[in-house]
């Protein structure tokens, strides 16, 4: 074969490995409503619907946040998911993906799978300098997909109820890294060697109601793997 037919054969075939990535990458992509609320550079929402009361505007959430509709929140456990959103229906979004991550219930007349961002979150969906005037829109249609969470430098961290007492116990579940959400956790006393079931009790704060007392070990289920391998729970340790 001549070698220009050679290198056009190869140039084709190029081509056609990028279209198919392309048409992939694409498809993987789900089609929603955003909108935003709250301060124009702030974080919207307290959190309170998770229990991230204390922790947004910090690192590593900061602002980039999003109250999210029922078949996001998922009553709960879809609290601390990460989802990759752009938004190209509008002449002042930039098509580049931002991440964000649940935080909060979005009530009222959102749909399922709405995105109700704060206003710094929105407005990191635009061209730089043209954040107040996709702000202005108000609402855009955008692209989703979920994504592992990556708080670098943050490990899954437990903050105690302050509210516990003898017949009491509960503790929201933060930054959780890779799946990032919670659908299961056990609870076990050093010294019993008995793991005893937990039950969600708001957003990511899961309760028992019975006195605990240090050294606990929880066990933390995902929902999933986004390796492939079987989902196990991971063992971590608090000292009280």
């Amino acid at each position: 074969m001549p070698s220009f037919l050679k290198h056009l054969h190869t140039l084709f075939t190029f081509i056609a490995l990028l279209s198919l990535f392309i048409i992939s990458s694409n498809a993987a992509l789900s089609s929603t409503i955003a909108t935003w609320h709250g301060d124009p550079n702030g974080f919207g929402a307290n959190g309170s619907a998770c229990g991230y009361t204390d922790i947004l505007g910090k690192a590593p959430f900061y602002k980039m946040v999003s109250a999210g509709g029922s078949a996001l929140f998922k009553s709960g456990i879809g609290c601390g998911t990460c989802y990759q959103v752009k938004c190209t229906s509008n002449p002042a979004c930039s098509g580049y993906p931002v991440t964000v991550t649940i935080s909060d219930f979005c009530s009222g007349t959102c749909g399922a799978y709405q995105f109700d961002l704060g206003g710094a979150a929105f407005g990191a969906m635009a061209i730089h300098g043209r954040e107040d005037e996709l702000r202005h829109a108000g609402q855009v249609q955008i692209q989703y997909q979920r994504v592992p969470c990556r708080y670098s430098g943050f490990k899954l961290a437990f903050r105690i109820d302050s509210g516990l007492n003898p017949f009491y116990f509960g503790a929201a579940m933060e930054y959780q890294n890779g799946a990032g959400d919670i659908t299961r956790v056990e609870i076990q006393n050093g010294a019993s060697g008995v793991w005893l079931p937990m039950k969600q009790s708001c957003g990511a704060v899961w309760k028992i109601n019975t006195a605990m007392f240090g050294p606990l070990y929880f066990c933390i289920t995902s929902s999933f793997r986004w390796d492939g391998s079987i989902i196990r729970c991971t063992i971590h340790m608090l000292i009280l």
